[in-house]
């Protein structure tokens, strides 16, 4: 596999986002404006001329009087600190109270999650527009004051945010290690968790300032805000009675609050994009085209085949990439791989070989962005590169079956074995309700269940590992596939359960006179069930024949390392004392 480059900072990444780049520059430039208001304005701003009223736009005062004969564009200017200093203090307060409550909640749940959810429904109840009236009633016009009430009522929305985050955070392995490695609490959720949360939290917190720039402006236009304090809001609320007169009063704090309100929102999605690293790639216009690694081909050890079956798949120089920035990941790189008719073909190679992006290459499955760039896939004669996915899924689950390797997660919890069962052979197979259940039970009967009704009317996590894989090769090979892909199908599984899989297999390959591709990283699997085995390494096949003279005799240097990982000998004789 290609190393990839080292990735881009945040402030990169955001500049090259389609969406981030205009509101980052607009956000930077609002905020440099909102630090210096003072000094770039051109005039005091509360300073009043009988000849600037309602003056239209000039060399001198660019976009004219009010009607107070007040500078236009000096009060937008200081208006701008004001506004964004308010939606950054409802922001601050509302991070305060609600990031920690929901952190607090979610880590520790039992009481303190009933009494925060307690609160929180209580917050959300209240009417936020009484409250923020009866709070000037009671204090008086202050901005700061309004701003931090408007504040604690908006918290409930980083509370229930962060909850959710932490609560599903909470049940990863890793934080049940950090706990068993006797991290503290605040450790843990500073390192581990507050980690996790902290993409909603930025998404979360652009919105909010954005609410609270509009809520300010909303209360300063109802004239409820400090007549001392210039903001886009008061400016508008002055304009709007003169709109007849000069409707430019209205256009500009308009442009003002309405574009910065969309600037923030937007900045919001890219940041979460960039650090969740969900953004979109580049398009293909801006990306460099996909070059090989090496123009050289590689150096595949072929050992003879006597097998004169007819072909059943045939891949030739096949690449996979995925786009990165600007460029391409190269995960497969011009690897060749055969298939016959009624062959057991294994696909060997450690983690990360490029073994099930060679499978999902075939099924058509890549990866969001990922493409073969490269080489030829050809299935029954048909070349499958290119082809659309209504082409695509007439194959699948037809002629093209696929066993997962992990069949737990690959089980829908909110659906019966059944349900999930017949559904594909009604819409694929165009079975009868009837048909579809009776052929569902033969089959289940058939991959060794023991009560195939109790099965069928069961929930996924109501069955063990190696019934809920039964139950997967049982609904792959319902069609009567011509091609079966196994990817890793026995890992997940106990010793024992391995065994019976992989006689299962065995038998059903001779019953149904199928091929099968087995993607796996034991040499053990290969051994027992494959007729030929192809080895991968660094995203291409190095060596590839026969299963007993591969095994019998290697000649590549990577596949002699991974027959000598094999644990061979008998165990280690016990420690003396140690316990029998």
């Amino acid at each position: 596999m290609s190393t990839p480059a080292s990735s881009p900072g945040l402030v990169p990444r955001l500049l090259r986002h389609p969406l981030g780049s205009p509101a980052l520059v607009f956000v930077v430039l609002a905020v440099a404006v909102a630090v210096a208001g003072r000094w770039l304005a051109p005039h005091d701003p509360t300073a009043t001329s009988v000849a600037l009223v309602m003056a239209p736009p000039s060399a001198e005062h660019w976009l004219g009087g009010d009607a107070a004969g007040r500078d236009v564009l000096s009060r937008l200017v200081v208006a701008t600190t004001y506004s964004l200093a308010g939606g950054m203090v409802v922001a601050a307060l509302a991070a305060l109270s609600g990031v920690t409550g929901g952190l607090a909640a979610g880590y520790f749940g039992g009481w303190v999650d009933t009494a925060g959810a307690w609160l929180t429904a209580l917050v959300m109840s209240a009417p936020a527009m009484v409250i923020l009236l009866a709070a000037r009633t009671a204090f008086g016009p202050s901005l700061w004051l309004s701003m931090a009430v408007f504040g604690a009522l908006i918290s409930p929305v980083y509370y229930r945010v962060v909850y959710n985050a932490v609560r599903a955070v909470c049940g990863e392995p890793y934080v049940d290690a950090a706990r068993t490695s006797g991290l503290s609490t605040p450790r843990i959720i500073a390192r581990h968790v507050l980690l996790a949360v902290r993409a909603p939290v930025i998404l979360v917190s652009s919105g909010v300032v954005a609410a609270g720039i509009g809520m300010m402006a909303a209360l300063d236009f109802l004239g409820l805000g400090s007549p001392s304090t210039p903001t886009w809001g008061q400016m508008l609320s002055e304009g709007f009675y003169d709109m007849a007169r000069n409707p430019l009063l209205v256009l500009w704090p308009s442009l003002a609050l309405g574009l910065t309100m969309v600037a923030l929102v937007l900045l919001g999605n890219a940041l979460r994009d960039e650090l969740e690293g969900t953004s979109a790639p580049a398009p293909d216009g801006r990306r460099a085209p996909w070059r090989p690694r090496s123009e050289e081909p590689p150096r595949v050890i072929e050992h003879g085949d006597a097998d004169e079956r007819p072909v059943l798949l045939s891949v030739r120089d096949l690449a996979v990439a995925y786009p990165r920035g600007e460029g391409w990941t190269t995960v497969v790189h011009r690897s060749d791989l055969t298939v016959r008719r009624g062959q057991v073909h294994g696909l060997v190679g450690e983690s990360g070989s490029g073994k099930s992006q060679t499978a999902f290459a075939v099924l058509g499955l890549l990866g969001q962005g990922g493409r073969a760039v490269a080489g030829s896939i050809v299935f029954g004669g048909q070349e499958l590169t290119g082809l659309d996915e209504a082409r695509m899924n007439a194959l699948r689950g037809r002629r093209i079956a696929y066993v997962p390797q992990e069949p737990m997660s690959n089980l829908d919890p909110a659906f019966t074995v059944g349900a999930q069962f017949t559904d594909p052979l009604r819409v694929v197979l165009g079975r009868s309700a009837k048909e579809a259940r009776r052929t569902a039970l033969d089959l289940l009967a058939r991959v060794g269940i023991p009560d195939p009704e109790r099965v069928y009317r069961s929930y996924p996590h109501q069955l063990s590992g190696g019934m809920a894989q039964r139950v997967l090769i049982a609904a792959a090979v319902a069609a009567g596939p011509d091609l079966l892909i196994a990817d890793e199908p026995t890992t997940a599984l106990d010793v024992t359960v391995q065994a019976e899989v992989l006689d299962l297999l065995r038998e059903l390959i001779d019953e149904l006179d199928m091929s099968v591709l087995l993607v796996t990283h034991s040499f053990g699997v290969v051994a027992d069930i494959c007729d030929h085995v192809s080895v991968m390494s660094d995203g291409t096949v190095v060596e590839s024949g026969p299963t007993r003279s591969v095994l019998a005799g290697p000649r590549h240097p990577y596949t002699r390392e991974l027959l000598a990982a094999i644990p061979r000998g008998n165990p280690r004789p016990p420690l003396e004392g140690a316990r029998p």
